[in-house]
């Protein structure tokens, strides 16, 4: 709502056409984009089940894995009961294993989705260290108590601006939408467009440090 945007979250079934209707609205609203991850860490991570439990996101009552060609051993568990049940006589599935299986499937699938956030963070670190003392511009995507997170348009790394590198204090709102400058009054808010420096790269933490510029140094060296 602070953003410009109202959802509709009475049910269900609203929240997945406000959920669309973000979409389509972020495809000509920049500072809407920068919504969707946000909106999309709000939803519970999915978990496999040998229990009926539907689908939300598809609105379905009764659904069950199963994909192709991915062969996701999840889709592999749900043809092997199906092809077990072509013939005449019923295959039934002992629940409790069943249910052990899927368990750490889910696990595995966290542990896998840590793994390529973690890689593809390594991978920005490892790029942008080459031009450490460089100029960017960027867009904040984020923030938190110790600063503001931007990522830089050119190549869509992201990297950190402490609060405590700024020359006043920061007052961070508790939607993590916007921060104040307790002095000068000046806010930053997701969405906006700012200049930057790249001041330190650390691969082993997989840190991206940066400071504010002004639009005049960046256009100065650009």
């Amino acid at each position: 709502k602070d953003m410009g945007f109202t959802m509709d979250i009475n049910t269900p079934k609203k929240i997945g056409e406000s959920m669309t209707k973000l979409v389509k609205a972020s495809e000509t609203d920049d500072n809407l984009k920068m919504l969707l991850p946000l909106a999309i860490r709000t939803m519970s991570k999915a978990e496999y089940s040998s229990h009926n439990i539907g689908h939300y996101g598809l609105a379905f009552e009764f659904y069950s894995h199963f994909t192709s060609p991915i062969r996701r051993y999840s889709d592999v568990l749900a043809h092997r009961i199906l092809e077990k049940n072509l013939g005449e006589v019923p295959y039934y599935v002992n629940q409790e294993d069943l249910e052990e299986s899927c368990k750490h499937i889910s696990k595995q699938e966290r542990r896998a989705m840590d793994a390529e956030r973690e890689s593809t963070k390594y991978k920005q670190t490892e790029y942008l260290s080459k031009r450490v003392g460089q100029l960017f511009e960027g867009v904040v995507s984020g923030m938190m108590d110790r600063g503001i997170f931007v990522e830089i348009k050119e190549n869509k790394c992201e990297g950190m601006i402490s609060f405590g590198s700024l020359d006043e204090a920061f007052d961070l709102a508790s939607n993590r939408l916007t921060s104040t400058g307790r002095r000068s009054g000046k806010v930053y808010k997701m969405g906006d467009t700012v200049y930057v420096k790249l001041l330190a790269t650390d691969l082993q933490k997989r840190q991206i440090e940066m400071i504010f510029v002004s639009k005049e140094d960046f256009l100065e060296e650009n």
